[in-house]
């Protein structure tokens, strides 16, 4: 390739970027609870230009992708200076996962990437893949990031798809230099782990997801409580289950706490995430429950059902029919920002607000666990309704 050639497909590569960055973004659905948005908000292809290609034309001369990108996926989220940021699980062609901060001056489009990945430091063990982090304006002063750190299990040699998922700590006040702490000390392994914004008795208090193996969950029984004295030697001794799971539901085989709670003057909001078996696989959808004010250990209302559940596009990606979220932003309006991942591959956004919320988790009926109990509810419904129904029937004249 000449240089005028060079030039000329460089400045394609660059139209061709900024016209996907800079794509505005409409809502397209919604149930009166959520609004969904047309475009994914952030994928592969948003990864900078200058992170993927050797733009010198000496050691480029054909412009090749020198370093390929696979997905932008499962970020947490935060308000920070006014920008709405989210913290994004970047994978290479290569399997590694990354971080890197986007950030959109509105919540719903024009997300663009910070100039640089996150700079992770390591621990004396290192990491062989990181991910998934949920980031946390604690109390303290410090913003944290959790995430899971996965290493190759030491105990299997031989099979080299063996693994232990622990969960990361690291905090900073800037979200450009990160302070690595000592990983959590747990009995099992941990994923979806996620501190909580605030103390509770003067301790550190993080939900957990307690499992056997690196995949399955095992005897582990669901979302899990924690208090923690020292962050910086975060240690989980003992730990209980409040958000469970149940045969025949949305989180029969697992699930996990998604973002940090809000908290409302009715409680605390929680987006979780809900896995089930089915015969294309693992589906996995995205539902809501609330906990007390006094002790968010305390589970005062769960929906029935999936709150967010895959559909058209999002079902399709690098492991298809699932939906994570591990990050949103409430916002000084009341507006919560949702956002979620599509298939480990691209980040959408989703919209509510906190009134919405807090009325779709305490007037849902819970899941009842039946048939029976599932139409009983229908048809209460229905009673309650015969003379609106009514009312809007043409008169019989």
């Amino acid at each position: 390739m000449n240089g005028s050639n060079f030039t000329q497909k460089l400045r394609e590569l660059v139209k061709d970027h900024e016209d996907l960055v800079a794509k505005s973004n409409s809502p397209v659905s919604t149930n009166g609870i959520w609004t969904r948005y047309k475009n994914p908000i952030l994928t592969a292809a948003h990864a900078p230009l200058h992170w993927r290609y050797d733009l010198n034309p000496a050691t480029n001369p054909h412009l090749l992708e020198r370093i390929g990108i696979n997905g932008a996926f499962n970020a947490g989220a935060i308000k920070w200076n006014g920008r709405y940021v989210m913290m994004v699980r970047v994978e290479g062609v290569d399997r590694k996962s990354f971080f890197a901060v986007a950030e959109s001056p509105n919540g719903i489009d024009n997300f663009r990437f910070w100039d640089s990945p996150v700079i992770m430091p390591e621990t004396e063990e290192p990491d062989t893949n990181i991910y998934d982090m949920r980031l946390t304006a604690h109390q303290d002063g410090w913003v944290y990031g959790i995430f899971c750190t996965e290493r190759k299990d030491r105990t299997s040699p031989s099979d080299l798809s063996s693994a232990t998922a622990t969960a990361a700590i690291a905090r900073t006040h800037d979200l450009i230099n990160w302070q690595r702490l000592p990983d959590v000390k747990s009995k099992s392994q941990q994923r979806n782990v996620v501190l909580h914004p605030e103390f509770i008795e003067g301790k550190y208090a993080l939900y957990t997801r307690p499992q056997d193996g690196f995949i399955d969950t095992g005897s582990g029984g669901g979302i899990g409580w924690a208090l923690v004295d020292d962050i910086t030697q975060a240690g989980i001794v003992e730990e209980k289950i409040i958000d469970h799971r149940y045969y025949h539901t949305i989180k029969e085989l697992k699930n996990g706490e998604g973002p940090p709670p809000i908290k409302t003057p009715e409680g605390w909001l929680h987006l979780a995430h809900g896995v089930r078996g089915c015969a294309a696989g693992l589906r996995y959808v995205l539902y809501m429950y609330m906990t007390s004010l006094e002790d968010p250990s305390k589970l005062i209302a769960s929906p029935a059902g999936h709150f967010l559940a895959p559909e058209c596009h999002e079902r399709v990606g690098d492991v298809s029919n699932v939906l994570f979220s591990n990050g949103w932003i409430d916002d000084d309006d009341g507006r919560i920002y949702i956002y979620y991942a599509s298939s480990d591959t691209r980040m959408h956004v989703a919209t509510s607000t906190m009134d919405i919320l807090v009325d779709y988790c305490l007037n849902t009926k819970p899941d009842g666990l039946r048939s029976a109990a599932s139409v009983g509810t229908i048809n209460a419904l229905i009673e309650s309704n015969r003379d609106f129904m009514d009312s809007l029937k043409p008169s019989d004249r």
